[in-house]
């Protein structure tokens, strides 16, 4: 596998200057994609680590704080876009994650992997990963769209029904996508780590269900529970 430097990335000073550049000019925001930047590295950076520190020491109540700290975080974040914020829909998006979410991670875990440790760090934890982020990003939309439908027509089901599908159309399109135009994350990395194609493609799949399930759930929960 060709290692890749800290020294190596600095090309992409070349592409993101101009994203840089035009989202300044167009937005007049220049703050928010250096921002954005800065806190992506050091984050990365900062848990590259940390997992280090935990495969190495396989201790469950550590891995279960860190999927708990996950989970918090995913349902804070997964209502940014919604402007009118309670505590109670603090709690509803974190059941709704949690639940979705959680289902999710347990069939991947003891079903589809049947890992003889549910709590292997180095599945579970990029696993769930994958699955928080997913279920945070459809709730995200499922509560704007939801918020600006309800305002316009006060219909319940109505904009409940649209949230949901509007919620589902990126995971959709990925399905459409996959193979054709794209070839996913978890795949690539296999590939280019040298795994056989056909089992990097085993994976995908059974990555793309869990974050289709997971996604599709979660943002029914929270529109069920928002129910007025």
């Amino acid at each position: 596998m060709h290692i890749i430097t800290f020294s190596d990335l600095v090309w992409f000073i070349l592409p993101l200057g101009v994203v840089l550049w035009i989202y300044w000019r167009w937005s007049g925001d220049s703050i928010t994609i250096p921002h954005a930047m800065a806190r992506m590295f050091l984050q990365l950076i900062a848990i590259g680590y940390v997992l280090t520190y935990i495969f190495a020491t396989k201790e469950w109540l550590l891995v279960v704080g860190i999927l708990t700290v996950m989970l918090l975080i995913a349902s804070i974040i997964a209502l940014r876009p919604i402007t009118q914020k309670n505590p109670k829909l603090y709690l509803i998006s974190f059941v709704s994650i949690l639940i979705g979410s959680g289902s999710t991670l347990i069939i991947v875990t003891f079903g589809v992997l049947d890992l003889k440790l549910w709590y292997e760090p180095r599945y579970i934890i990029p696993l769930a990963g994958m699955i928080f982020s997913a279920s945070m990003n459809a709730l995200s939309l499922a509560g704007e769209r939801f918020n600006s439908e309800y305002s316009k027509s006060g219909d319940y089901i109505a904009s409940r029904n649209t949230a949901y599908q509007a919620s589902m159309i990126p995971k959709l399109n990925t399905f459409f996508a996959v193979g054709l135009v794209s070839i996913p994350g978890m795949m690539t990395g296999q590939i280019l780590s040298g795994v056989d194609p056909i089992i990097a493609v085993k994976y995908q799949i059974m990555v793309m269900f869990m974050i289709l399930s997971s996604s599709g759930l979660s943002s029914a929960i929270y529109l069920r529970a928002i129910k007025p």
